[in-house]
């Protein structure tokens, strides 16, 4: 990050306790408790209709809770008296004036909430916008250009706290290694980086806790080793061999879950590897690899959720809540 205004020593715990918000009789989020502590990367996990966009609104003052509380450093949003020196967050980049430059839009964020004018070059130099970018109005900017713009944005107070929702969305590889790289940095500073993605490779690569929830209702509060580690179960096995749908058959008939794999052959929980030669050799079977593999986290997180993303509504205007 470039020089700034004011490093803070350690960032503001995000309290969330007994969160509840329901849209027209349904629950979005339902009693919902957890904690995201400074000095390393959190990341929010959910299915669509999870009730993720609900909890970071409500910890942004912008829902307000049918129940419980949503606090950074011990006080709702709205209490904060510098909240941008407190808090930086992006939930959607496209909530830009398009007929504005960059640099006037950050300029004014700046101005009305006493930051000083010297935020804005080193804001935009640190995410990557050169000074012909931030001249250039927003309506001309490519989705990736307006993902660096919204993260200036949150970094112009030098925030001890930052809440991003989908932040590597329309950035290409090296602006995904890029994001990577200034969280893991800005957590190590001693800040509260809470972060929501789809993306489960790149949140394997990043967060160091998780914190997952399934219709409004916390699923796992751990460190993503622990997760991984308690709910990989047996393992997952690749399997490879010329008779590929005859194997699959010989797996399922044993009580083995099979997948295809997207480099070929099949990916097989429920049965370890031992178990599967055997199979595969007393069903006269060649097998060309058979492979055990530690689970990913998007194998882990799809195993956990599949079954419970129905896509749960949250009731606004028939919509669903992430």
């Amino acid at each position: 990050m470039a020089a700034a205004a004011r490093a803070p020593s350690v960032g503001r715990v995000i309290d969330v306790h007994d969160l509840t918000k329901r849209y027209g009789g349904r629950a979005a989020v339902d009693g919902l408790s957890f904690s995201v502590r400074p000095g390393r990367v959190t990341g929010f996990l959910g299915p669509n209709g999870a009730g993720k966009s609900t909890t970071l609104r409500a910890i942004l003052g912008l829902d307000t809770p049918d129940r419980g509380t949503a606090l950074v450093g011990g006080r709702p949003y709205a209490r904060l008296r510098e909240p941008l020196r407190v808090v930086g967050s992006l939930l959607d980049a496209r909530g830009v004036h398009p007929g504005r430059s960059a640099r006037h839009h950050l300029a004014g964020l700046a101005a009305s909430n006493g930051l000083p004018a010297s935020r804005v070059p080193e804001v935009l130099r640190a995410v990557g916008l050169d000074e012909a970018a931030g001249r250039r109005r927003v309506k001309g900017f490519s989705l990736g250009m307006g993902q660096r713009l919204g993260i200036a944005a949150a970094l112009l107070g030098d925030p001890e706290v930052l809440i991003l929702d989908e932040p590597v969305n329309g950035l290409d590889t090296d602006g995904i290694r890029w994001i990577r790289d200034l969280l893991r940095k800005l957590a190590a500073e001693g800040r509260t980086v809470f972060l929501s993605s789809h993306l489960m490779s790149e949140m394997e690569l990043t967060a160091d806790h998780l914190i997952v929830i399934s219709g409004g209702r916390l699923l796992a509060d751990a460190p993503v080793r622990e997760f991984l580690a308690a709910h990989a179960g047996a393992g997952i096995t690749l399997v490879r061999g010329p008779e590929a749908e005859r194997l699959r058959e010989v797996l399922r008939d044993a009580g083995g879950t099979v997948r295809p794999h997207a480099g070929g052959g099949w990916l097989v929980s429920g049965l370890d590897a031992a178990r599967i030669g055997e199979l595969a050799h007393g069903a006269g079977l060649a097998v060309h690899e058979l492979t055990p593999r530690r689970s990913t986290l998007e194998e882990v997180y799809t195993a956990m959720t599949g079954d419970r993303a129905g896509g749960q509504a949250d009731g606004r205007a028939g919509g669903a809540a992430r």
